[in-house]
């Protein structure tokens, strides 16, 4: 549960980061919103690092399907686009390689 609780941290992180970057330079939003969103970013660097995994690869393998799933749900949500049916297979896929990457037996 903490590896799944870390990954949606680390996903927020990084597409509230973003997002508010993206705000401050395509928006014409004020400039804080870029200061807020590179610390936001920064924080996006530490999280991952508290997993418990040994692998760096794995970890942010398994978190870019994260990220996938938490970036069409950010969509839907904050941009009001809805996700037609392939954004909703695409982020199911996404699921089930974060899965067998995260939780797939090893010897």
């Amino acid at each position: 549960m903490n590896a799944i609780i870390l990954f949606i941290l680390a996903g927020l992180a990084e597409i509230g980061g973003g997002y508010l970057v993206w705000l401050w330079i395509r928006e014409d939003r004020p400039y804080w919103f870029g200061i807020i969103g590179a610390i936001i970013l920064v924080l996006y660097g530490i999280i991952p690092t508290l997993q418990k995994f040994p692998s760096f690869g794995r970890v942010y393998a398994a978190y870019g399907g994260v990220f996938i799933i938490l970036s069409v749900l950010w969509g839907w949500g904050v941009d009001r686009k809805t996700p037609d049916t392939y954004d909703w297979i695409g982020a199911v896929i996404c699921l089930i390689g974060v899965s067998v990457i995260i939780w797939g037996p090893r010897h």
